[in-house]
């Protein structure tokens, strides 16, 4: 898949997450919202429009490693090698909290779930930023992840301040979730 994201949209793209704005931007199977992980109130603003509790926790999706090394610290050499096969890829992985991690990303958990992400979009507006984004699908709880920008706007008309454009990649739904450390599979991927 091509880069679909010029330099200059990812830039402003940036811009607007620094200033708290929350986007829906495409992934490898599905749409995503997305806004800083520090930034508590923009991730309340995304549990809000999606109608999810707080406790279940995010995904933060980067495109290198060093965006989440802190996230990493801790992790054994043997699981850390482990990452460097799999990703870039659709696969997040439940990492075990090392302290980094705000209470509204981990949710009630003591991991932390990760994902470096292949797609040229997400890539491109993490390496603007420097590090990772919120990564959760674009759809109220309970309903059908958007697969398009028209059902991400029909879904959350003005509650997302940019919907970034952009073709979804080849998967067919969300990302696998495994556990690093077991190795367990908690959803599979599309």
């Amino acid at each position: 898949m091509p880069n679909v994201l010029p330099s200059w949209r990812a830039a402003l793209t940036a811009r607007n997450l620094c200033q708290g704005d929350i986007i829906a931007y495409p992934t490898e199977g599905v749409w995503g919202l997305g806004c800083l992980p520090e930034l508590g109130q923009s991730v309340a603003h995304i549990l809000h429009i999606k109608r999810r509790r707080w406790d279940m926790g995010l995904i933060l999706v980067a495109s290198k490693f060093e965006h989440v090394e802190h996230y990493l610290a801790g992790v054994g050499d043997e699981a850390r090698s482990h990452l460097e096969k799999v990703w870039p890829s659709a696969v997040t992985y439940l990492i075990p909290d090392n302290g980094v991690a705000p209470m509204w990303i981990k949710g009630r958990h003591h991991r932390v779930a990760l994902r470096l992400s292949a797609h040229p979009v997400v890539r491109s507006i993490c390496d603007h930023l420097g590090g990772p984004i919120v990564s959760t699908s674009a759809n109220p709880t309970g309903r059908e992840a958007a697969k398009s920008a028209l059902r991400v706007r029909q879904y959350f008309g003005n509650d997302v301040d940019q919907i970034v454009p952009g073709p979804l990649g080849g998967e067919t739904g969300a990302s696998e979730i495994r556990d690093l450390m077991s190795g367990d599979i908690l959803r599979q991927g599309g």
